[in-house]
């Protein structure tokens, strides 16, 4: 991002104390249900779409779409490589290469789960995703975010719960900073929510932002 090497020392260190990256390595001494607990922790339910929603002329689509998503915040990163790593007896260095596998410095990771409830059951490959910081109950400005494929082969990125495969599941990164570079959770900021649209239908979840998306471990 070439905004970045302008930005300013201080707006850097304001944007990246957001989600920062676990200074130490205690999540690794993390008992199970510790781990699974944080791991469903920013787990979400919602839906694109009105309750009783009809089709009109377009029968190809569904009515509305059920909708989930996990934060993959660096706790919950954490948890999901620890719940591996305790399954399977991995090392330490195993466990930290799963979360380098899906931790990248500038972003933040969502896991966005879709099941249209009727209609064709065809999820659309039109639909985009939006997050935004929350304050004072004011939705700020939204960044979009880019679906990353090649992270459905990442195991951490799977989460701790056993899937649904009524879900299609997606992976969804979000720049951290704006283009103008500005940090994407202002100081202040209490909540952050993400807006999923498919066709002329839109769902939101929100959620607290967590401890360790505003202060360093």
């Amino acid at each position: 991002m070439t905004a970045l090497r302008a930005i300013p020392l201080w707006m850097m260190s304001i944007a990246f104390a957001v989600l920062s990256v676990a200074a130490d390595d205690g999540w690794l001494q993390w008992d199970a249900r510790r781990a699974e607990a944080i791991g469903k922790s920013t787990y979400v339910q919602g839906r694109v779409g009105r309750l009783f929603d009809t089709r009109l002329l377009k029968t190809e689509r569904a009515y509305n779409y059920k909708l989930a998503a996990t934060w993959f915040t660096p706790d919950v990163t954490r948890a999901s490589a620890r719940v591996i790593q305790l399954a399977e007896r991995l090392t330490d260095d195993s466990a930290r290469k799963l979360v380098s596998e899906i931790e990248v410095q500038d972003q933040t990771l969502v896991m966005v789960e879709i099941d249209p409830r009727e209609g064709s059951g065809v999820i659309p490959t039109e639909w985009s995703a939006f997050l935004a910081p929350v304050t004072n109950g004011a939705v700020g400005t939204p960044v979009r975010g880019t679906q990353k494929t090649a992270l459905r082969s990442a195991r951490a990125a799977s989460g701790v719960f056993r899937r649904n495969y009524d879900y299609d599941r997606f992976w969804i990164t979000f720049p951290l900073v704006h283009e103008d570079g500005s940090p994407l959770f202002p100081t202040g900021a209490t909540e952050a929510e993400l807006v999923v649209r498919i066709h002329d239908r839109e769902g939101t979840v929100r959620w607290k932002l967590p401890r360790d998306t505003t202060s360093a471990h």
